[in-house]
């Protein structure tokens, strides 16, 4: 019991104290009526629905399907890094920054390892954590924050792209750019020698006395895909699009999806992270009740209205950029800057955003002897990526 108290105070900080804010703040603003409008259902559902969808494309392999194939045109180590890194940066824009790690970071590793490069793999972890970060902050869908930032301001997909896309496209010329002077054309002839599928074996099992992972037991191997179920996600994937483009109704986006799900793989229900919703829902029902206090909203609005966004990336650096999206929005309304700011305030710190983590534990589960090494390659390359995104956030606003 003590055991899994402590996995679950690891595993779901955020979450814990989100609730004991929640709880606190109850006593001060006591249960009534209004307290059923802090919920931010509309962001909660589409939110559910698209962790779904992306759960279900990763339980059959869909995305390292994709990156095995683009690999096996790979002929130098730069070419391989760079491949590597793009996976990371354009899938982060549609199944979110921390999904893009989970997936891509063991697939890095493997595929490191296969090309006789795991010296290399400190900073391919870490650019595979910035380019999540960066990728992901130009898309409505790309994170959780940016979701909930549309559905409460209503505002058009096309205009928030267009907010972020200077800053986004600005980093990916930034990740050329070091991988390029960090990486040579030296030829990765192990990578060569395999073939597609040779290349697929090896790294979604690469020891045949371990479990086998989910895209092979739903699917077996030799499908090459993920069978009709790609279809059926796909598809699903576009009626999400189309809810939070507010094309669709929310609620034929969500009976399609359940029940889709119902059908075609009931486990997806089991592997979403939960506890993410949750997260937002417990720092729904404190923001709420904080806004009725007169004195700590004058006061949180006064601190945050004069500056926020240098204010979003200073707090992102402590509690990471979800809460601090989610606490700094129920006391501002200046959209613009606050979705800049919770953006960029990604990097920095490994906690700024809390997808960074995922490249931090797979890199260091392997090569636990370099937990050092890579804070201080993420650190330095973070804080570089940031001087440089928020110069250009000061000459652009």
């Amino acid at each position: 019991m003590r055991q899994l108290l402590v996995k679950l105070a690891k595993n779901e900080t955020i979450l814990i104290v989100a609730a004991v804010l929640a709880l606190v703040s109850c006593f001060i603003v006591p249960p009534d009526a209004q307290y059923a409008d802090y919920i931010h259902a509309s962001t909660i559902l589409q939110l559910v629905c698209l962790m779904l969808v992306v759960c279900g494309l990763q339980r059959i392999g869909v995305f390292r399907i994709i990156g095995s194939r683009l690999l096996h045109h790979v002929n130098t180590e730069r070419g391989l890094v760079v491949t590597l890194v793009a996976l990371t940066y354009f899938s982060a824009m549609l199944i979110t920054n921390d999904v893009a790690l989970v997936t891509f970071v063991p697939f890095a590793i493997a595929v490191l390892m296969m090309a006789d490069m795991e010296d290399r793999a400190v900073l391919v972890g870490a650019l595979m954590a910035i380019a999540a970060n960066v990728g992901s902050m130009l898309t409505p869908i790309g994170n959780a924050h940016n979701l909930y930032l549309k559905a409460l301001t209503g505002m058009p997909s096309g205009e928030m792209i267009g907010i972020m896309a200077p800053y986004s496209l600005t980093a990916a010329l930034l990740l050329l750019v070091v991988i390029f002077v960090a990486f040579g054309r030296k030829p990765v002839d192990e990578l060569r020698s395999l073939d597609g599928a040779g290349l697929e074996t090896g790294v979604l099992a690469p020891d045949s006395s371990k479990p086998r992972p989910d895209e092979i037991r739903i699917t077996g191997y030799g499908a090459g895909y993920g069978g009709w179920r790609t279809i059926v996600y796909a598809a699903l994937f576009v009626v999400c699009l189309l809810a939070v483009s507010d094309i669709i109704p929310l609620w034929a986006m969500c009976v399609v999806v359940v029940a889709a799900f119902l059908v075609t793989d009931r486990r997806a229900f089991r592997h979403v992270d939960w506890g993410l919703p949750l997260t937002f829902c417990m720092f729904f029902i404190f923001i709420g009740n904080m806004k009725r206090v007169p004195a700590f909203y004058e006061l949180a609005a006064s601190l945050v209205d004069a500056h926020p966004l240098e204010v979003a990336v200073g707090s992102s650096q402590l509690i990471s950029n979800v809460p601090s999206t989610l606490l700094l929005s129920g006391f501002c309304d200046q959209w613009r800057e606050l979705i800049i700011g919770t953006n960029l305030g990604g990097m920095g710190t490994l906690i700024a955003s809390m997808a960074s983590l995922v490249a931090y534990k797979n890199v260091t589960r392997r090569y636990p002897d370099r937990k050092g090494w890579y804070l201080a390659v993420y650190t330095a390359m973070n804080v570089l990526f940031l001087a440089v995104l928020l110069t250009l956030s000061w000459i652009i606003e």
